[in-house]
């Protein structure tokens, strides 16, 4: 929290604004802008637009978020998380129908099969 207190204290007096006149802006006590500048408080979540455009800045820089990291694609995150979720799903199937006596060697090899595929596509896929 103090962050984000070091961060509503820097941009405020950037701007050239007391505590009261941020609170004025805010419709809040300059008391409460001072505990979110101590980190002993923070802003209410709906109020956090209305204070990011208060101080000039984004949401995200409120945040402490500076934008620099790499983001990968949700398509990438998606397909990582299926590759690496089959091996699991497979092994668990094959462990529970042997357990039930429901499963032959042989279909018990082609689905750890399937596993072991998954986590090489998966390794393959990472390393590009």
């Amino acid at each position: 929290m103090q962050n984000m207190g070091k961060r509503i204290a820097e941009a405020r007096q950037k701007c050239g604004m007391t505590q009261a006149e941020l609170a004025a802006k805010m419709n809040v006590t300059d008391k409460a802008v001072s505990k979110w500048e101590r980190g002993i408080s923070r802003p209410d979540i709906d109020s956090i637009p209305r204070l990011a455009e208060c101080l000039s800045m984004s949401t995200e820089e409120l945040f402490g978020s500076t934008g620099t990291k790499e983001v990968p694609e949700k398509n990438e995150d998606i397909l990582s998380l299926i590759l690496t979720g089959i091996p699991l799903a497979m092994g668990i199937s094959v462990a529970v129908l042997n357990l039930l006596n429901q499963i032959e060697a042989r279909d018990s090899f082609i689905l750890i099969g399937i596993g072991l595929a998954s986590l090489a596509l998966h390794a393959f896929l990472k390393n590009k």
